[in-house]
């Protein structure tokens, strides 16, 4: 990998490029999903989908750590690792934490907004979720557990699309 583009940029035009970067993994994840079903069908679209998203977290997980020196475990690790998740960046989590649990909220699903601009259904994306949640919590600490509150196709309120809850398992 050549980063010497980078080598004498600023602050500001290094986070410009990175804004550049996260917005392009967001819009290649979009079109990606989109021409899977156009080309099979929806069915097809999510169930390739669900292992896409049920890999690459685990994947970064395990570099975030490297990365980032990351050795906390449990809830404390598991959001220190996924602060620096791209999907996070770019979702703007509603997170509340407690020493017990972890509750995310997604306030406004880019995927599903912009799905529902275009006139499009809701995709079912729980499954999807889940295992790109548990994928990545199992990197930092295998007590924790991944309980959906509520994701499509689940009736949601018009203020959040899913809500997701995080505890640790007594070993």
């Amino acid at each position: 990998m050549d980063l010497s583009v980078f080598e004498h940029m600023s602050a500001s035009g290094l986070r410009s490029y990175l804004e550049f970067l996260l917005w392009h993994y967001r819009v290649m994840d979009g079109f990606w999903f989109l021409f899977v079903s156009d080309e099979f069908d929806q069915e097809t679209a999510e169930r390739i989908n669900r292992r896409v998203w049920g890999k690459i977290p685990e994947l970064a997980a395990r570099d975030l750590i490297k990365r980032f020196h990351i050795t906390e475990k449990g809830l404390k690790g598991f959001m220190k690792a996924l602060a620096y998740f791209p999907w996070t960046i770019l979702i703007e989590y509603e997170v509340e934490e407690t020493n017990d649990e972890v509750v995310i909220t997604v306030p406004a699903c880019p995927p599903q907004v912009a799905r529902r601009e275009r006139g499009l259904p809701e995709f079912d994306c729980k499954d999807m979720h889940r295992g790109e949640f548990e994928s990545f919590a199992r990197v930092i600490d295998e007590r924790i557990q991944v309980e959906c509150v509520f994701a499509p196709p689940d009736p949601h309120p018009e203020d959040s699309f899913c809500k997701w809850r995080f505890t640790l398992r007594e070993l």
